[in-house]
């Protein structure tokens, strides 16, 4: 799945796989920076998956303070969608959300080491015979899911209940750091499908009756998004999984990866209606609003474990009021 991962991986010491030619070289401060997150790595294969987890949300709560890395963010985003929230509430929802991505982070460098069986241990899966009617359709299916929980995990997960999955992923600013997320997406058994490439390759895997998954919560430009409400607040999302959905006639589930307690995770699967009326536009915009709403409420349960660090309202119409601008 895309977005802004936290870095992955386990096979330590292994190089990146050789870079697409749309890729550019790699500076002196992307080697620098590459080798850096290795090293802070390398002792990761040594621990149990508890333990590192448990590590992970320490280096997660560092972010938080004393480096402060997007605190004001975090919190102007977490008090903006909790309004009347004391500020000692939004402050413990933050350092939740620093600690949850710490333990995503290094947890999604364990997984491509982990065999199969021990990602189906790690994850109860609620409904997943939403999965198996979906594909018994044979026209594909699109998941969909937000930065919430461990979303690599998720697709780990159904890679490894031997569902054939093509990841669609936005190219990283470190070329080393994109090979390097690319591979450890394919050792956990999933297909990487560059954005750039999804208009081509995702009506060939759905006619394969693979399933194509795609996080949609950050802001995508232009006519690839529109704007639909989120915590009340309207906020550019990408239209891509309502317009194939539509094209190709393809079922859509949207998927939840929750952290539970010990190391273990909940997926749940929820049917999204795909209705089409004739209206392209509208309906586009009826699936997008659709989507969007069973994140927030998947986002109400457990804010703590959502991906506040991204600036989700950055982009805004022109007329909006300033008091339902960015936070």
């Amino acid at each position: 799945m895309n977005g802004l991962t936290p870095p992955p991986d386990a096979g330590l010491g292994a190089p990146p796989v050789a870079a697409p030619r749309h890729r550019r070289p790699a500076t002196l401060a992307h080697r620098a920076e590459y080798l850096a997150m290795r090293a802070a790595f390398a002792g990761l294969g040594a621990l149990s998956w508890e333990r590192a987890s448990a590590l992970g949300a320490r280096l997660g709560r560092l972010g938080y303070w004393p480096l402060g890395i997007r605190r004001g963010v975090v919190e102007r985003q977490v008090a903006a969608a909790f309004p009347g929230l004391a500020r000692e509430e939004v402050r413990r929802i933050a350092l939740g959300a620093y600690e949850s991505l710490g333990r995503t982070s290094v947890e999604t460098a364990l997984i491509p080491d982990l065999p199969p069986e021990r990602i189906l241990e790690l994850v109860d899966a609620e409904n997943w015979g939403a999965v198996e009617r979906a594909l018994a359709m044979g026209k594909g299916l699109i998941i969909v899911a937000g930065h919430l929980g461990n979303w690599e995990m998720g697709g780990s997960y159904v890679a490894a209940r031997g569902v054939p999955l093509e990841a669609v992923a936005r190219g990283q600013g470190n070329p080393l750091f994109d090979a390097y997320l690319t591979e450890t997406r394919t050792r956990a058994g999933m297909s990487v499908v560059y954005d750039h490439e999804a208009v081509r390759r995702i009506p060939r895997a759905l006619k394969q009756n693979h399933a194509v998954a795609l996080l949609f919560d950050q802001g995508a430009l232009g006519l690839a998004s529109t704007w639909v409400p989120f915590f009340g607040r309207l906020a550019k999302t990408p239209r891509g999984p309502a317009v194939f959905a539509l094209r190709m006639r393809a079922p859509m589930l949207f998927a939840a990866v929750v952290r539970k307690p010990h190391g273990r995770f909940a997926l749940s699967f929820e049917p999204i209606t795909v209705e089409d009326t004739g209206d392209r536009e509208r309906d586009v915009d009826t699936i997008v609003g659709n989507y969007t709403r069973v994140l927030e409420k998947w986002v109400r349960r457990v804010p703590e474990q959502y991906f506040w660090h991204h600036r989700r309202w950055k982009h805004q119409r022109p007329d909006t009021p300033p008091e339902l601008g960015e936070p």
